[in-house]
């Protein structure tokens, strides 16, 4: 085993937070825009209010696409010879509770697994939560899988 594959790995099953992040209705509308989506729920907080969500909510793929930033402010440690990491996929991802334009959102990632493919290559799997300020149920639930190189 490689002393790079063992320092990745001793860190298994160790729970990392990121930062706090807002995600604001500017996000909302800015992220409506770059795909198309602007179901009222998401872009009209007046008619939103009157749903069940109580008002606008961030499109759960703007959750989603948000875990590359929180990852990366994470007290996860990095390395600093990686050249480059890249999505390989996700196993699984749940929706599991809506966010509230203006609430404040975070990642919490916990590798699961690391293997070396060839020299130099990488992939790990990481089981991700992302955790809504104050609310019991996280936002989303996912079994990411990256790969980088060094």
């Amino acid at each position: 085993m490689s002393d790079m594959l063992a320092r990745l790995q001793a860190d298994a099953g160790v729970a990392h937070h990121s930062d706090w992040l807002t995600v604001d209705q500017a996000m909302i509308d800015r992220f409506a825009d770059a795909t198309m989506d602007w179901q009222y729920i998401h872009v009209d907080p007046e008619r939103a209010r009157d749903t069940r969500f109580g008002g606008a909510i961030a499109h759960g793929f703007l959750v989603l696409s948000l875990l590359s930033h929180l990852e990366e402010k994470t007290t996860a440690a990095r390395l600093p010879d990686m050249k480059v990491g890249v999505n390989y996929g996700f196993d699984r991802v749940r929706f599991v509770s809506p966010v509230r334009a203006g609430s404040r959102i975070r990642s919490v990632s916990t590798l699961r697994s690391v293997k070396e493919k060839n020299p130099g290559h990488f992939e790990q799997t990481q089981d991700i939560c992302v955790e809504v300020e104050g609310q019991e149920k996280p936002a989303v639930v996912a079994t990411w899988v990256t790969q980088f190189f060094v």
